[in-house]
């Protein structure tokens, strides 16, 4: 008895710390000036836009006109960069195609 309940406090404990870290640094996660590189060579996307978020995160929008991907990466104070989302058929903002101030769109 005493045999099996050391063998499940040790799987438990091991769960625990699988668990801390896998929230400790997501899969989606990585050094900056890899994402970077990333996005460039693999789907040939550059910055469009960024801007600094509540909690001093770097957030930022990276596009490519050609093939019309998308990706919005943030990047924490201590470096790592996320990413947030990706899609497709990217397009810039037109004057006049913006919505005027206060309407719902």
């Amino acid at each position: 008895m005493n045999t099996r309940l050391f063998a499940l406090s040790l799987g438990i404990g091991a769960l625990i710390l699988a668990t801390q870290q896998a929230f400790a640094q997501p899969a989606n996660c990585g050094p900056r000036e890899d994402v970077l590189k990333q996005l460039a060579e693999k789907y040939g996307e550059i910055r469009q836009a960024m801007g600094l978020a509540a909690n001093n995160a770097l957030v930022e929008i990276f596009a490519s006109e050609t093939t019309g991907t998308w990706t919005i990466t943030m990047t924490t104070p201590r470096g790592a960069t996320c990413l947030i989302a990706t899609g497709q058929s990217f397009e810039m903002g037109v004057d006049g195609l913006t919505p005027a101030a206060g309407t719902d769109a």
